[in-house]
Parts: C-alpha cells; structure tokens; sequence
C-alpha cells in the first residue's frame, strides 16, 4: 500500500531532535501502562549504569592537566626554535631564507596552538569545570576501564520480574558514585510502593548516599569496596575489625578491643579513631595489622547505616548475583540489538531525549514479548 515509502535519515533526525521532550513523558506513560498489566514484581529495584559514546572524539577533549602539559611543551618547543632562528647563517638566509621562513611558519603555528590551550584553560577556571569538550560541550572524558574515551553515563532502575525500565537518566558525571538515590527514588514513587529493595554494585558505595536512600523509603544492599592503604598493603581490613554499638568499642582481629581516641570532620561529618595503643604495643599479629607502633580504625557518625547494611547483605547473599543478571540484559540489548553504542544527537539535553526514546523501544519490546501484541493493544485502547 505504501509501496515501500519509507522516511529518509533527514526525516528521523528532525522527528527525534523535535520530540526530544516527549519523549520521557511517553516514557513514563508506557512505564505506567506496564504497571497496570501487572508487569512490575515492585520488591526489588537494580540500578546500573553504562558509559555510551559522545559525538566528540577524544582529541577534541581537553582536561586542565593535558591543557597545562601543552602549554609547558609549546614552551619548550619555542625556545628551540627561537634558539635555531638566532643561530640560522646569513648565507641561508641570503640563498633565500627557506630554512628560517620554515621556523617562522612552525613559531605562528605553536603560538596560535598555545593560545586557544590558553584560553580554554580560562574558561574551566571561570565555570569551575575540570574538562572541556567541544565538538558536543556536554560530554566528559569518561573513566579509563570503561573503554569509552568521551561520552555519558546513562543510569537505569529496572524492576527485576521482567527486567523493564522504570526509570532512567542520563548525566556526564564519570562516576557512579552518588547516583543511588536519584535514579531509585523516582521509580519507587511511579511504582507506587511504600518500601522496596535496590541493589546495585560497588560503584554506588557512598555512606551519604545509601543513607539518603533509607531515608526516601527504600533498603539498599550495596557491597562495600575494599579500599585505603591497609589493603593496598595486605594488612588486615576495615571489615575484619567489629564494631560495638553498646560499648561503643571496635574488636580488632588480635581479640582486643579499640577505644574512642580522637575525632575530625570529613565532608561534614563527624569522624572517630578508635586506638588501642598498650595492646597494639604487645600485639604478636601488629606485623599484619599495621607497619606503625598502633592500628587506628575509623568510624563515621553516621556509619551505623553501613552495619545495617552489611547485616541485610549477609542474609541475602544471592541478591548481588541477582542484580548482575538483571542489569546485564537492558544494556546489553540496547549495545547489540538495538545498536546503540553512541549517541547520534549532541548537547545533554538532546541527549537524555534520544535514550528515553531507546529505553521506550526497549521497554516495548521486552512487553510485546511478555504479553503479546493483542492484550497491549487491548490495555492501550482500555
């Protein structure tokens, strides 16, 4: 009937750039729908993120070091060529000067180069920023292990029954970190429910943010990472020392208990070194423990939200394994089946439109294959 007339590139680009907020709403639309169809176990959320490609090419990005580290080579580089336009013969320049115009044009060029890196590295010091991009102003250099050079971090909460979308975003912030609350909390809210689980990986471990995320009505099972000195060098771990709440003691691995020694503000919050300086003195296991005379533990005020934690981990085990098969299945579809390894739009708001609408595509599909064409159609029209 249509005799195979079908929109051009031109025509889907305009349609997307147009629509790009509408987009979320019909999001959040189908997400309902999909909540009527009884599609949503609403008990357990995962929350992940992925990194996708930017239309900026690395070699148009510049962070405040690379920009510093140009200005200082351009610098050496002039003085050598400085040095050698004071040194080139007078018989060169007699024969026509080939050598010392040559210089002159590289000296214009290096100049030229040195002043833009200049004003760059102005303009992070006027907004505060620590990169520029500027083929797409918006993206950022993304972490190394992600194998994305420049990009966006796109963030989804999915319901783990059918593996669908309830909420997502997209930011250029390069961590996860901080990210918990505000990607759960507003799919808690569109899925109606007063308390539900998020589980996510240790890229989200942020006490600030997992006690935001309690707060807002959600249980948050995040694994701790095992960071710091301590465990760079092989010695005992944070988590192998108990806290006491009674007493308000840490249990060190040697059987001895730590006492409250001195406090500190970090980020606001109150922070305490538990010490044993005697029992550390006497210690047969302080080889393991420290290379000091004694082994300091420290205890936020708040972290009594990480043993809570902890204690939930220790009873679901299985849930972190649980979260690896869920989040792998949207990401994985999206980056293979629909292709969609970078984003064709540039600037962030652009871009948040454009993955709504693939997480739409992705949301859809995954129902039509849960329910079949004619009960959604059904469900729409209802």
């Amino acid at each position: 009937m249509l005799r195979h007339l079908k929109p051009d590139f031109k025509t889907i680009a305009d349609f997307r750039r147009d629509n790009r907020q509408a987009f979320r709403l019909v999001f959040r639309e189908f997400v309902l729908l999909c909540r009527q169809l009884d599609l949503f176990g609403r008990e357990l959320l995962a929350v992940d993120g992925t990194r996708i490609k930017a239309v900026n090419n690395k070699d148009r990005n510049f962070t405040r070091a690379s920009l510093t580290e140009f200005i200082r080579l351009a610098d050496v580089k002039l003085d050598d060529y400085l040095q050698r336009l004071d040194t080139s013969d007078a018989a060169e320049q007699a024969a026509g000067g080939s050598r010392v115009k040559g210089l002159a044009e590289k000296i214009a060029a290096v100049r030229e180069r040195r002043t833009r890196c200049q004003e760059m590295l102005a303009e992070l010091d006027r907004t505060g920023e620590d990169q520029i991009s500027l083929t797409d102003p918006d993206s950022r250099a993304m972490a190394a292990h992600t194998h994305v050079a420049v990009g966006y971090n796109a963030q989804v909460a999915m319901d783990t029954k059918h593996k669908l979308i309830v909420e997502q975003q997209v930011t250029n912030q390069v961590l996860d970190m901080g990210l918990l609350t505000e990607t759960a909390e507003p799919a808690k809210e569109i899925l109606g429910v007063e308390q539900i689980a998020v589980v996510a990986d240790r890229g989200y471990f942020k006490i600030e943010d997992i006690e935001a995320c309690e707060k807002a009505g959600m249980e948050p099972y995040v694994p701790r990472p095992q960071r710091g000195p301590a465990v760079r060098a092989g010695l005992f771990r944070k988590d192998e020392f108990a806290y006491d709440p009674e007493s308000d003691t840490v249990l060190c691995p040697g059987g001895q208990r730590l006492q409250p020694y001195s406090s500190s503000l970090l980020r606001g919050l109150t922070k305490i070194n538990y010490v044993n300086k005697q029992a550390c003195r006497d210690c047969p296991l302080r080889p393991r423990c420290t290379y000091n005379s004694f082994r300091a533990v420290s205890r936020l005020e708040n972290e009594a939200v990480l043993d809570r934690m902890q204690a939930r981990l220790a009873q679901r085990p299985q849930i972190l394994a649980q979260r690896r098969e869920a989040v792998e299945h949207p990401f994985g579809t999206i980056k293979q089946w629909m292709n969609q390894g970078a984003f064709l739009m540039r600037g962030l708001e652009k871009v948040r439109g454009e993955f709504s609408l693939t997480a739409l595509a992705y949301n859809l599909r995954r129902v039509l294959n849960i329910v079949g064409c004619t009960e959604l159609m059904v469900a729409v029209q209802g």
